[in-house]
């Protein structure tokens, strides 16, 4: 390896502190609450070691996976965030330029501040779309159906969300409301009122399970539910049409004192038993964390922040390093663990 990624984030997270306003850094740093969460779940990964395997011939493994019919370069995600123009001026279009250039999986937030064909132009790759449900469903639909024109090929449901979690600093995105409305915009009501429109753009609190297949039934396309941290949620969704899950405690954002997600992955795995892929975020800063996720059940790990710090920080190039430097590390790791490609991993490897 040329470098390591945790120089390079911390590189790019400097940068970002020194060029963002204090208020657009805070947007994207900071956790929920006391922070106890988006500290531990960093902590966590940090906790297991690695069994390495001797004497398994080659050490240049491969790193493709498959998941859901996509083909991935590597098992890794770009997660969704909001509002990406607090980090670049060019916002998820730059994010989908990097992303293109590693061969990377992008998943498009509904709350994406450039417009969706915009960013589906970038992305030269499969690509997925992330679905709040807000309180008036024709909105949703509408961007639904509009993702899955310009070729979204899986919905990633976040279900943790009914509402944003308190933080100290940093709580609101410092965005326009015609930043906000890039994509709703469209299919609003005309001459509706503002406060109206905002309350139609307010999180749905009333999701249940039966959301799982109404969307499915609305785009034709399979749906992740993203926001899972115990077993039994993991299998309702399963039951109820997902097909697959994400292990979230939303990067520490959300309930802080959540659990830590490389704690509630192990559980997860054993209850989902195969029937479906599981991928995990939160806290996932290098290329031996992936490793660590996948020896424990998981699919692909995904990644949210790092992203934002290369974004920030250098654009279209700093998405592309950083999701370089991820792959880089894993595949060194595999390399020195004995582990020939993705359908090797096991739970035997940590400890």
């Amino acid at each position: 390896m040329d470098e390591s990624l945790s120089d390079v984030l911390v590189e790019y997270e400097l940068a970002a502190r020194s060029t963002l306003t204090q208020t657009a850094f805070d947007y994207i740093a900071v956790g929920a609450g006391d922070g106890i969460s988006l500290e531990e779940s960093r902590a966590a990964w940090r906790r297991y070691r690695l069994r390495p395997r001797i004497l398994r011939g080659g050490a240049t493994p491969d790193v493709s996976t498959e998941i859901l019919g996509t083909k991935l370069a590597m098992p890794l995600v770009v997660a969704p965030t909001a509002y990406q123009v607090v980090a670049h001026t060019e916002g998820e279009v730059e994010t989908a330029r990097g992303v293109t250039a590693a061969g990377g999986l992008m998943v498009v937030t509904t709350r994406a501040t450039r417009a969706l064909e915009e960013i589906a132009a970038e992305l030269h790759g499969p690509w997925w779309y992330q679905v709040y449900v807000v309180s008036d469903r024709r909105l949703t639909e509408a961007l639904v159906r509009r993702a899955t024109g310009l070729g979204a090929t899986a919905l990633m449901l976040t279900v943790d969300t009914p509402y944003i979690g308190f933080k100290r600093r940093g709580h609101f995105a410092p965005i326009t409301m015609e930043q906000h409305l890039v994509n709703f915009g469209t299919h609003l009501t005309p001459g509706a009122a503002l406060e109206d429109v905002t309350a139609g753009m307010a999180q749905d609190q009333s999701i249940t399970l039966d959301t799982i297949a109404w969307l499915r039934d609305l785009a034709g396309l399979p749906v992740i539910v993203k926001g899972v941290l115990r077993a039994d949620d993991a299998v309702a969704c399963l039951d109820a049409g997902a097909a697959g899950v994400v292990v979230s405690n939303h990067g520490g954002r959300q309930l802080d004192r959540a659990i830590a997600t490389a704690v509630a992955l192990p559980e997860v795995v054993v209850a989902v038993e195969g029937r479906a892929p599981v991928l995990v975020d939160g806290g996932i800063l290098s290329g031996t964390d992936v490793f660590v996720a996948l020896a424990l059940g998981a699919a692909a790990a995904m990644v949210g922040r790092p992203i934002l710090w290369g974004l920030a920080a250098a654009g279209a190039a700093g998405v592309r390093r950083v999701l370089d430097g991820y792959r880089n590390e894993l595949d060194h790791a595999m390399g020195l663990a004995g582990v020939s490609g993705i359908g090797d991993f096991g739970r035997d490897l940590v400890v």
